[in-house]
């Protein structure tokens, strides 16, 4: 029954390069998007009227009208009702699509004024992918009143001074308005040589401009290359959807080497796109100036010279793990290629997930469990579809979660639901169900542990799919190689890309398996039932109760020994309740099946509880001589020189826990750090940290580990392998390392 479902979902893959390959349009500047017509038709009201090109729409509740004329007395501004609109910005919100007709009543207190200067503020969107939203954009008016109610209309008289480079000069704008962006960042360039360029970037006080979302380069087909960008020292900015970036305030100057095809004068378009913010306030889209740049003749040597030494422009994507934020800039651009390189590390990623100590007992039971039943090979093939097809459908569940919280505004990386102590408690249930499953205690009903019996008997389609589900659940502490590209890829990608890389990843999850009922030949070579087996997946419970018992000590150092209590309590409750459903099957009691599912029932409240509690504060052992992690402290660190070796773990992450024990934990660590004059610092991602998710973001990681390494001021550090071994390290600890 599955079979056309799951061959539906794979059947997606193959599309995302399709998907993502649409290029993006060109956006209308927003004195077109939102063309504003005013006239004052009678004395003490203007009418006003935006003409809304297709596609765009403006907020109700971001028009205002100002003004600083002092004989000038305005009214409430009188606005049609709009279209009702849920804003993942503004919450609910009322729009205007095609156009919209307004009127402002005013008051002169001087009859013989000749003028009426107001200053009209719109902010709207363009909603069509990519989704853009202007910053607020002021127009300043300056309109004739009519002599006398009995005069003729007066012809449009308006003055768009934010339209003007010299607008702001001219007319200026309120002290917390924004400013147009022609006036916030002023591009500008000249050439130096024949085959060097300087641009320049200006900005008023209060405005910064983005080092890694700002470039230069040519397009117009004269053959002319730029260079790589050598950008000066900026200043260190965490910001709250960017994380740690640099940025410039003031002026910023860089220099552009040229390789050109031939030395003959000629005129280059130099394009510069860049991105903004004014401080405390609005941050602007991506902006975009092209110039033209005329080049003097090159000599041959001069020509020579430049090639020489011409380091070609990065053409990669930038990197990914970058929030979306539709308000300050759209997804990074992605290549079909790139698409197809991250839907393979996702498969790869899935598969060695299997390996992982998470994940290899709920593999090994299924397996077993098929060997064990001696069925057909139709019947097998059943067992493998509807396994994938739970696995699939949860990593398809995951994938909608992240899309929607993130569409929410909210930082995530791979692991963020451990971070929640509820999800831990549920995890901790789970896990001791299927252990008292398989140990015997109770069988298969409809119980709690559903999801768990099928990993060995004969439960039916609805077992297997439940333990497809199963195994994503207790895959999600685990990182395995080839996940972090992939995942990276996901968490800056589009809404699509970002789902099929999930599906990705959970058909290599369950590829092992699928194999194995797909393919006679493999399943042949399954081990004979017997005895044998029932003695097995009694074994195979103890390392359920092992994990069990890790997840109670992670609920601990995320809440306390209190949480340790409740959980424990809980846990014991959960024991009762199943062992007693299993006794009214047995005796086909449905009262005791009623009795043995309020005793359920209630071995969740102390999950509920756990959720209230405050987190303890947490405080690195001294053993570990490590710095907590630190933001400004880490600048310090860097603008003496030091190297500085950044640790993100979690107490969740076993890959962090087998890392610090197998390499960060050893004497030849410490003899590292002291031979290099480094310092340890540690950031723990156990619970929610906006500071260290901004790190994490600024770096393309999308969860931990994440293992860093700072050189001074060097930017932007060198991140390492998720797995370390000793080597790794002192190779990046090394003097003169990027």
């Amino acid at each position: 029954m599955p079979r056309h479902f799951l061959i539906g979902l794979l059947a997606l893959i193959p599309l995302a390069p399709a998907a993502y390959a649409q290029g993006q349009e060109e956006l209308l500047p927003v004195e077109q998007a939102f063309a504003l017509q005013a006239e004052i038709t009678e004395p003490g009201r203007i009418d006003l009227h935006w003409q809304i090109a297709p596609d765009y729409y403006l907020y109700k509740g971001r028009i205002s009208a100002k003004t600083k004329q002092a004989d000038l007395i305005l009214g409430d501004l009188a606005l049609p009702k709009g279209i009702e609109k849920h804003d993942e910005f503004f919450g609910d919100v009322e729009i205007y699509h095609d156009g919209v007709e307004a009127s402002l009543p005013y008051t002169l207190a001087n009859a013989e004024a000749d003028s009426v200067e107001v200053t009209i503020t719109v902010q709207g969107c363009h909603e069509v992918d990519p989704k853009i939203c202007y910053p607020p954009h002021p127009t300043r008016l300056v309109l004739t009143p009519p002599v006398s109610p009995a005069a003729a209309p007066t012809a449009l008289a308006q003055k768009l001074a934010a339209g003007s480079a010299l607008g702001s000069a001219i007319n200026p704008l309120e002290p917390d308005e924004a400013l147009p962006p022609e006036q916030a960042f002023v591009f500008e360039a000249i050439a130096m040589s024949p085959t060097e360029l300087l641009a320049r970037w200006t900005m008023p006080k209060g405005y910064y401009l983005y080092r890694d979302k700002s470039k230069v380069m040519v397009n117009d087909g004269s053959g002319v290359e730029v260079g790589a960008a050598q950008w000066p020292a900026g200043v260190d900015h965490v910001d709250e959807h960017f994380g740690s970036v640099v940025v410039y305030y003031d002026q910023v100057e860089l220099p552009v080497a040229l390789k050109r095809p031939n030395g003959d004068a000629q005129t280059i378009q130099l394009t510069g796109e860049f991105q903004g913010c004014k401080e405390n306030g609005i941050c602007y889209p991506v902006l975009q100036r092209t110039l033209a740049i005329d080049l003097d003749p090159a000599t041959p040597e001069q020509l020579a010279a430049a090639a020489s030494s011409f380091v070609p422009a990065a053409t990669s994507s930038e990197k990914a793990g970058l929030a979306d934020n539709d308000l300050r800039s759209t997804p990074p651009a992605t290549s079909a290629i790139g698409i197809l390189a991250a839907l393979l590390f996702a498969v790869l990623g899935g598969i060695v997930l299997n390996l992982m100590p998470c994940v290899l007992p709920v593999l090994s039971l299924k397996v077993i469990g098929l060997a064990q039943s001696g069925e057909s090979q139709s019947k097998a093939r059943s067992h493998a579809l509807w396994y994938t097809l739970g696995v699939l459908t949860s990593f398809a569940a995951l994938g909608l979660l992240v899309i929607a919280l993130r569409a929410a505004g909210q930082a995530l990386g791979w692991g963020f639901q451990l971070q929640q102590p509820g999800f831990v408690a549920i995890l901790v249930y789970v896990l001791l169900a299927v252990g008292l499953s398989l140990s015997g205690v109770f069988t298969i009903g409809a119980s709690l542990a559903g999801t768990g019996q099928g990993l060995a008997s004969r439960s039916g389609p609805a077992g297997d799919f439940f333990t497809g589900v199963l195994a994503c659940v207790v895959a999600s502490p685990c990182t395995a190689p080839f996940m972090g590209p992939a995942l990276a890829f996901a968490f800056a990608s589009s809404s699509v890309v970002a789902l099929l890389i999930f599906l990705a990843l959970g058909f290599g999850l369950a590829l092992p398996f699928l194999l194995v009922g797909l393919v006679p030949a493999l399943a042949s070579r399954l081990p004979k039932p017997g005895a044998w087996m029932e003695i097995f997946k009694q074994v195979l419970a103890f390392p359920m109760y092992l994990t069990a018992v890790w997840l109670v000590w992670v609920l601990g150092k995320q809440r306390g020994v209190d949480a340790i209590g409740l959980v424990l309590i809980g846990a014991v409750v959960l024991a009762l309740g199943l062992w007693w459903l299993e006794r009214a099957r047995w005796r086909d009691s449905t009262s005791g099946r009623v009795l043995a599912g309020l005793v359920l029932l209630a071995a969740l409240a102390p999950i509920w509880m756990i959720g209230h509690l405050d987190p303890p504060t947490r405080h690195l052992e001294t053993s570990e001589s490590a710095l907590a992690y630190s933001r400004d402290k880490l600048a310090d660190l860097r603008a003496e020189g030091r190297t500085v070796f950044v640790n993100m773990t979690a107490d969740w992450c076993v890959t962090c826990k087998a890392n610090e024990k197998n390499v960060l934990a050893g004497d030849r660590f410490k003899e590292l750090l002291a031979t290099s004059n480094a310092v340890y610092m540690k950031g723990d991602w156990t619970n929610v940290d906006p500071e260290i998710t901004a790190f994490l973001q600024a770096h393309g990681a999308v969860g931990v580990p994440l293992y860093v390494v700072f050189h001074g001021t060097d930017e932007p550090g060198s991140v390492l392998p998720t797995l370390l071994t000793d080597g790794i390290v002192e190779a990046a600890l090394a003097p003169g390392q990027p």
